[in-house]
């Protein structure tokens, strides 16, 4: 018997709001986290019983981050506003996460399911393709290419 949506909700909310949150600025990934779920009620009935449920939200919240940093165009204006935005200025994400985005993308996904997300490297390879060994290799470089960044800081 397939489990009922909002049990999946309670179960693999977390894990995709930080997937969300790995690739957008919080507002934005709530957004995300809201269409990820909107789409995964939509193909849930479809759903093979034996599927990784959790394998199959994190693609679809992967792809609505990409559909929302996609959707990002610069609005060009005649004059620049005479006052800042009340808003302030977005934060910096941390430090190491930024080092992890000028990684490699095979290294900075390796590590990001891996270390981020908690996936196994054999989840995370059924996620991205390849075999978990390459995975394995591809975030031991990585977190040596970050650890060596780090020391030259």
């Amino acid at each position: 018997m397939r489990t009922p949506f909002d049990q999946v909700v309670r179960e693999h909310g977390r894990t995709v709001l930080r997937v969300c949150r790995a690739a957008l600025p919080a507002a934005d990934a709530d957004d995300a986290w809201s269409e990820t779920f909107l789409s995964a009620l939509r193909g849930w009935p479809e759903l093979a019983e034996d599927a990784n449920v959790e394998a199959w939200l994190v693609t679809i919240a992967r792809r609505r981050c990409l559909d929302v940093l996609r959707r990002r165009h610069p609005i060009p204006v005649d004059q620049p506003p005479e006052s800042a935005s009340p808003l302030g200025n977005p934060q910096p994400p941390e430090p190491v996460w930024a080092l992890v985005a000028e990684l490699p993308q095979r290294q900075c996904a390796a590590i990001t399911q891996h270390y981020l997300l908690g996936f196994s490297y054999a989840e995370a390879a059924a996620l991205l393709g390849g075999t978990p060994e390459s995975l394995r290799r591809a975030a031991a470089d990585g977190m040596r290419t970050l650890r060596r960044r780090k020391e030259e800081l």
